[in-house]
């Protein structure tokens, strides 16, 4: 079979699953860009008599999205970050020593991913308000952090145990210190698990509310989510074109991550294969 024909043939069975995909987006763009006295009409359209592209400008001052953009990407570009500072060296020394308990050790990584922050969420105020950082951008990205480490040490180390130890020793006998073979030989081989847990960490963040609903008081230092919830929970009167238009914004920043960063995604799915 041609490879065109191929390509049809791949399309026409994903079809029906990019509709279902993209007919959210596709109504919170036709909201976004309907005058507020179209949205409630019967009978409703899905096309807008006129584009309002004003929303969005209206939007953006009316709410203060700029500055809980800002927030929002300080708070989960950190957490990566800090995630992967501990993570790294943690999933590589699973992966490489061994030591007593270490089976159970990575049990307990997994069993920590069932506990969901509501669950712990008085202490973590608790010790949040000890440390005087409540309200403040620290407080959300320990927090992130403290939640997201034990999944990423937990992916790294599954593949780190997939390159080969030969490579590392070849490194060493040519008089490479061990931080400089970490550095030059093992990081640029993980560079795929290392781009899946930052995204997949980027990903938990960026769409996280219970902990930034506990932590932040102040609407200077709310996030995205946080900023989008009181558009509609706090507020006598919704205005849904503004909802729409915020929430479609607030995908652009991950919609560009995964698209630039595909590549590394692909291959660090494949997670445990033998290259």
């Amino acid at each position: 079979m041609a490879k065109w024909k191929k390509s049809i043939l791949y399309w026409l069975v994903l079809s029906p699953l990019l509709l279902v995909i993209l007919f959210p987006y596709a109504v919170m763009l036709s909201t976004a860009l309907k005058a507020r006295s179209e949205i409630f009409v019967f009978d409703p359209t899905w096309w807008p008599t006129e584009l309002m592209w004003s929303n969005f400008i209206d939007m953006w001052h009316a709410v203060g999205f700029g500055q809980a953009l800002i927030n929002s990407l300080v708070v989960s570009g950190a957490s990566v970050v800090l995630v992967l500072l501990v993570a790294i060296p943690a999933g590589y020394a699973t992966a490489r020593y061994q030591f007593w308990g270490q089976p159970a050790y990575r049990q307990f990584l997994l069993i920590t991913q069932m506990l969901s922050p509501i669950v712990l969420i008085i202490g973590i105020f608790r010790m949040m308000a000890a440390l005087g950082v409540v309200d403040q951008p620290i407080a959300l990205i320990l927090a992130y952090g403290a939640f997201n480490m034990a999944f990423a040490t937990w992916m790294l180390q599954s593949f780190f145990e997939t390159i080969p130890r030969e490579l590392e020793e070849s490194a060493w006998i040519d008089g490479a210190t061990w931080f400089q073979s970490l550095r030059l030989i093992f990081l640029p081989m993980a560079l795929p698990a290392l781009a899946v847990t930052a995204i997949l960490t980027f990903v938990n963040t960026w769409n996280e509310f219970v902990l930034a609903l506990s932590l932040l008081r102040s609407q200077d230092s709310y996030t995205l989510t946080l900023k989008i919830y009181s558009l509609v929970g706090a507020a006598y009167k919704i205005n849904w074109d503004h909802v729409m238009a915020a929430t479609l914004l607030a995908t652009v920043p991950v919609a560009i991550i995964f698209a630039w960063m595909q590549r590394y995604l692909v291959k660090g799915l494949s997670l445990g294969g033998v290259k």
